[in-house]
């Protein structure tokens, strides 16, 4: 199979920022175990989550070879495009100042008081470090695959990139946390959000067009005409909803 990675490269970026985003609010979890619970505990539940999104993957894969084209663009480009646009309302509305940003620190500290508060288990088997390691690992994990296979279901071959895409931004956010051993607050999340929902909205509204049979002009690179568009609606969008949050309440908005 040979990958044309000129029309390729959109779809690995996009891949990569989404994922690192969603690895990102599962280490903040995973740390937040370790540190209160012991490290033991954590690392079997976030790996034993990954061994069943593995299993996942092997089992959904062939599957996805099975179905239409046509059909798979369809629904997962509606799914995506879904996906995208509560992504993207969300960061315009933060960016606007209309809701708080979201706070990494702050988050670590409340998951680690909330563990502080359970009474303590067998370092060899603690329960609520492993079910709280896994369910976490494995909420944003599904939500990986989910991307990974709706940015892939573009052509032949857009698979892989994303895939590679979604693996680096794990071993990256993995090698800081390792490194850091502490929550990622310097990563901008909000602007990774704002970002990755104008990318995932371009990519859903052209499977969704692909689906339907529409032939979009330049095809492959109509993708990047439609993240220019998106991006200046999300930007003029930003200052009206600050304006008029302001209008309603001038003390809301600084």
């Amino acid at each position: 199979m040979v990958i044309d990675w000129v029309h390729a490269w959109p779809t690995m970026v996009a891949a990569f920022l989404a994922s690192a985003v969603e690895f990102v609010e599962a280490l903040t979890v995973v740390l937040a175990v370790g540190t209160v619970r012991g490290w033991p505990g954590a690392l079997t539940g976030a790996g034993s989550a990954v061994a069943v999104l593995v299993a996942i993957i092997v089992i959904l894969g062939p599957a996805l070879n099975m179905i239409p084209l046509e059909d798979v663009q369809l629904v997962v480009g509606a799914l995506l495009l879904l996906f995208g646009m509560r992504w993207l309302r969300k960061a315009i509305l933060r960016a606007a100042g209309v809701i708080a940003l979201k706070d990494e620190d702050a988050a670590y500290a409340k998951e680690t008081g909330s563990l502080r508060l359970i009474g303590g288990g067998s370092r060899r088997w603690d329960t609520v470090a492993i079910a709280t390691a896994f369910k976490i690992t494995m909420l944003e994990g599904l939500e990986v695959i989910f991307i990974v296979i709706a940015v892939g279901a573009g052509g032949v071959g857009l698979l892989v990139p994303a895939s590679i895409g979604a693996v680096v931004a794990l071993l990256l956010v993995a090698a800081l946390g390792l490194i850091v051993h502490r929550p990622l607050s310097a990563i901008p999340e909000n602007t990774l959000k704002f970002i990755v929902g104008v990318l995932l909205s371009a990519f859903g509204t052209f499977w969704v067009g692909e689906g339907l049979g529409l032939g979009w002009p330049g095809r492959d690179w109509s993708i990047p005409g439609l993240t220019v568009g998106f991006l200046l609606i999300a930007g003029i969008t930003v200052p009206l909803c600050r304006n008029r949050a302001a209008a309603r309440d001038p003390l809301s908005v600084h």
